[in-house]
């Protein structure tokens, strides 16, 4: 195997080539697609800057079947229920997370009865007790398996609950005390988990064949694929909730960001212990994940091991190329895979909203009002009929099947007293409903207050149509001492499959407006 070729499988072949037109196959990858082997015509900075790194996540490895290990549990075996199935369940080997303590995670393994799967859906979100059971597939997941898709299910989970927890304890010393993200659960250990356990399944050829791989889940099984979806271009697809999406200046450790975040908890304890001086505020000062480059903070761990604000500027910074999935949106839309997000409006991991809707407006998400870890999103403008995750996997397995509508755009404009919205959608891409949300003078991203005071309930309201220019407008009358005014808006389109109708929404990009001083 050449040099070149390694570099590529390891640098997850994160562009296939130039289409030139929507129906046609790309042509072959060439060294020229990428600009550190060349080419003046397709900027791709960020594969650029991995292949001037020992690869974190090295694909040659992780596509090695020969060094699964497997070990059948289950053999293949029928599986009756509404939809019968086969199924198998087994172990395989990651890696090692540290030197000599192999890495181990199961792996159950489901397809139709009577044919192979082509693709199938791959999610981390389960538990062992569970994961040993065989599956009884409900919702869109026997949809996909009626239509011939397969599911593959494995754990995704603190490495405790895998029965692991002191090869867990060992990593997360070992990382704190070196920073390397090879000792990381998050940074390589669950990432890679998910594409050996796509190996897993393609070694399998009697029961699954190639296809369209998606990958769904929240929080670490929201970040997780997104990860691995940057390295494994077997992915086609991602649905990932309340998770990291983006690089905002907290997640890179920028000091300047902390030190402002650090002040503005302070002043906002202050104000909530002058209403209940017993209030416990440490865990508001000292959030587990508010500020986390991709997770948990380790900031104080790594600072009291005796690293400074450099050394998790440097981490930040190298991680951000393998991890951040905004930052490689042309790659991936080159590639084709499809990608929508649901980050909740208050959520302790997808805490920055305000800057993703500024610098990222074309990426796919849905904004839930008042939603996040924990959160049980009781607003009236909540749209309860939402099923985003089926209507999105439907259509990405599925012929004939109508798109989701894409991000639409956004401009505003102050008059005296009012704040004129506008949320413009492509000609062909049309909303059923538009109904918008908004906030006076939210705390910055990140904040405590950011995630506790939510959107007001009498603050929303339903938007206007205009079908000639395929708009939805609002007015929203402005209260005279605020600074600014935060707001998105959510919009319908129904998606039908096999005469089931699913909601779909998609929000506008999350918008703050400062307004003039009166």
């Amino acid at each position: 195997m050449s040099f070149r070729w390694f570099l590529v499988v390891a640098l997850c072949g994160l562009i296939d080539g130039m289409s030139s037109t929507a129906d046609a196959e790309p042509p072959p990858m060439d060294w020229g697609d990428f600009s550190c082997f060349g080419t003046t015509v397709v900027k791709t900075q960020h594969v650029d800057r991995l292949a001037s790194e020992r690869p974190l996540l090295d694909m040659q490895q992780l596509l090695d079947t020969d060094t699964l290990g497997i070990k059948v549990l289950s053999k293949w075996h029928v599986v009756e229920g509404d939809v019968p199935t086969r199924q198998k369940l087994l172990t395989i080997r990651v890696g090692e997370l540290v030197p000599g303590k192999e890495y181990r995670v199961p792996v159950r393994m489901i397809v139709p009865l009577d044919r192979k799967a082509k693709g199938f859906h791959l999610t981390g979100g389960h538990q062992l007790a569970r994961i040993r059971r065989d599956a009884r597939p409900r919702g869109v997941e026997r949809e996909l398996l009626r239509g011939g898709v397969g599911l593959v299910h494995t754990i995704v989970q603190v490495l405790a609950q895998s029965g692991q927890a002191e090869l867990g304890r060992a990593a997360d010393e070992r990382f704190i005390k070196t920073l390397d993200p090879r000792h990381s659960i998050q940074y390589w250990g669950w990432p890679a988990t998910l594409i050996r356990a796509v190996t897993a399944a393609h070694a399998e050829k009697q029961h699954f064949q190639v296809g369209k791989i998606a990958l769904s889940g929240a929080s670490k099984n929201g970040a997780s694929p997104s990860a691995a979806i940057l390295h494994d271009k077997r992915m086609t697809a991602l649905h990932s909730s309340v998770a990291p999406i983006w690089d905002s200046p907290l997640r890179l450790c920028d000091r300047r960001a902390w030190d402002q975040l650090r002040a503005e908890n302070l002043r906002y304890v202050q104000e909530l212990k002058k209403d209940d001086p017993t209030i416990n505020t440490r865990r508001l000062l000292n959030h587990r994940f508010l500020g986390g480059t991709f997770g948990p903070v380790y900031n104080a761990q790594a600072l009291a091991a005796g690293h400074d604000w450099n050394d998790l500027q440097r981490l930040a910074r190298r991680m951000a190329d393998h991890v951040f999935v905004a930052r490689h949106l042309p790659a991936l839309k080159a590639r084709k895979v499809d990608l929508y997000f649901h980050p909740g409006t208050h959520d302790f991991v997808a805490f920055d909203m305000a800057w993703g809707g500024r610098h990222h407006p074309r990426v796919p998400v849905y904004l839930r009002v008042n939603s996040g870890h924990g959160k049980r999103a009781d607003h009236p403008a909540h749209e309860r009929d939402e099923q985003n995750k089926a209507a999105f996997l439907l259509r990405h397995f599925f012929d004939g099947v109508d798109p989701l509508l894409e991000p639409p755009s956004v401009k505003t404009r102050v008059e005296k007293r009012r704040l004129l919205v506008s949320v413009s959608f492509k000609p062909g891409s049309r909303a059923e409903t538009g109904r918008i949300c908004w906030m006076y003078d939210r705390a910055p991203d990140g904040s405590a207050a950011y995630i506790r005071e939510p959107f007001p309930r009498d603050q929303w309201k339903e938007m206007t149509f205009d079908r000639e220019t395929n708009t939805w407008t609002a007015t929203i009358d402005l209260k005279t001492d605020a600074s600014r005014v935060d707001f998105f808006s959510n919009h319908r389109k129904t998606i039908s499959y096999r005469s089931v109708n699913y909601a779909s929404y998609i929000s506008s990009p999350y918008t703050r407006v400062s307004l003039p001083n009166r």
